[in-house]
């Protein structure tokens, strides 16, 4: 024996690089699996209806909790903008001393502003006849200024009109759906008007249109109308009182801090209710519609992980004389499995990412696609009417896409282990006889 002999037995053999995990040979193998060629075709039409699964999915999720998200982002911020996020209103004794309350509660820290109204249902009519009934808010002109989400938003006319109070500020649709623009006049009634020997008679009264604004919100656009506040207060016959205040903070989700401030602050009695008991049955079913609408849409995304199941067992069946010469040449159970994992997985990975790709870009053009598919139709999609906003809000989240990338690759990787770990129990002779 020479010593070459007696140092090659007495020091191990160097691991080549392909018997590491995850190896270039193992990526290979699994790489060529995933190729289509004739006999196999039926298998790589598995893995294609896999991955446009695996991908349609994703994408539906991104693009339906984004759509979700910026509807309800863009509800709280019309809701809120229009309405106080907190609403003081008398128990005792009317509120004749709005002007030193609202003074009061402007000093509280953390409130933006307050707001006196006088509200009242009226029947608003203007050119033609064509009448709607409407809800008159009576406020000062400096008030409404100060709604950004109304002042900014005026598409015809001013609020000089308004400041001066000798006008009105209504909706875009109310101007549309009874024929009025800036300068005309629109006529209410109310149905509690003067009292005269005959009886209670509805108060009838025309006033000029100085703006019409629009906030993008049908509901509003459609029925409120903006009033100086001495003129509601004698149109309602409501001399020196408001109905309300209606209270502005800088965070609303900072609300129960808030009432008890206010509460101090009102010295007086006084009855407070916020925007969440307000608006509590319509946001509590738009989250358990989301909730819902998930793990619904998830089904999809686990039907397309089944088929890659069933796709790599065919395959591994198919493959089986291919086991046995790797195993035969040294693989072990390990490698193969890996190698299968990888060629699953590889459908699931590419599907995922492609298909937040695609939700990324129809979230981008959310609203260009659906007036597209509504010139297309010929027929409006996402009616106004319906559903409250004029346009269709998309607002992706990072917390929930990322939720949806994990969900999808955990499926898919899962789905790849139990065919992986068949072929990994397949020995030679085995293998060939599954063959």
């Amino acid at each position: 024996m020479t010593d070459t002999d007696a140092a090659t037995r007495e020091s191990p053999p160097t691991p080549s690089p392909s018997a590491r995990p995850f190896s270039t040979f193992e990526r290979m193998v699994a790489w060529r699996y995933l190729k289509s060629r004739r006999k196999e075709a039926f298998i790589s039409v598995i893995a294609g209806f896999s991955f446009v699964g695996i991908m349609l999915g994703v994408a539906t999720l991104i693009i339906v909790m984004a759509v979700m998200n910026g509807f309800r982002g863009e509800l709280i911020t019309r809701i809120l903008g229009i309405n106080g996020h907190i609403v003081v209103q008398p128990i005792d004794r009317p509120l004749n001393d709005y002007d030193e309350l609202t003074t009061r509660l402007r000093g509280v820290p953390g409130v933006k502003m307050a707001i006196p109204l006088v509200e009242g249902q009226t029947l608003a009519s203007g050119i033609g006849g064509a009448g709607t009934g409407a809800l008159v808010r009576g406020l000062r002109a400096e008030d409404l200024q100060a709604m950004k989400i109304v002042s900014e938003n005026v598409k015809s006319g001013d609020l000089v009109g308004f400041t001066a109070g000798e006008g009105v500020a209504i909706g875009s649709r109310m101007a549309q759906s009874l024929g009025l623009s800036a300068g005309d006049l629109i006529t209410l009634v109310a149905p509690e008007g003067d009292v005269t020997p005959f009886g209670m008679t509805p108060r009838v009264k025309a006033y000029p249109v100085s703006a019409i604004f629009e906030v993008g919100m049908s509901e509003y656009d459609s029925s409120i109308i903006y009033m100086p506040l001495e003129e509601a207060q004698l149109y309602f016959n409501a001399e020196g009182l408001v109905q309300s205040i209606e209270v502005f903070v800088d965070d609303p989700d900072d609300i129960d801090r808030m009432r008890a401030l206010i509460e101090g602050a009102a010295e007086r009695q006084i009855f407070i209710t916020d925007w969440r008991q307000r608006n509590q049955t319509f946001f509590s079913a738009l989250q358990v519609e989301r909730n819902v609408m998930f793990m619904i849409l998830t089904l999809i995304i686990l039907v397309a992980a089944l088929n890659i199941i069933s796709g790599l067992i065919m395959l591994v069946k198919d493959k089986g004389r291919d086991i046995a010469i790797l195993r035969t040449m040294g693989a072990t159970s390990g490698a193969v499995m890996r190698i299968f994992f990888m060629t699953g997985a590889a459908i699931g990975v590419t599907g995922t990412f492609a298909g937040f790709v695609l939700g990324v870009v129809v979230c981008l053009n959310v609203e260009r696609i659906r007036q597209f598919f509504s010139w297309i139709s010929g027929t409006t999609l996402f009616n106004p009417e319906l559903y409250f906003l004029s346009q269709l809000p998309a607002d992706m989240d990072s917390g929930e896409t990322i939720t949806v990338l994990v969900v999808a690759l955990v499926l898919s990787f899962i789905a790849t282990l139990i065919p992986s770990w068949r072929a990994s129990k397949l020995d030679p002779v085995q293998a060939l006889r599954y063959e």
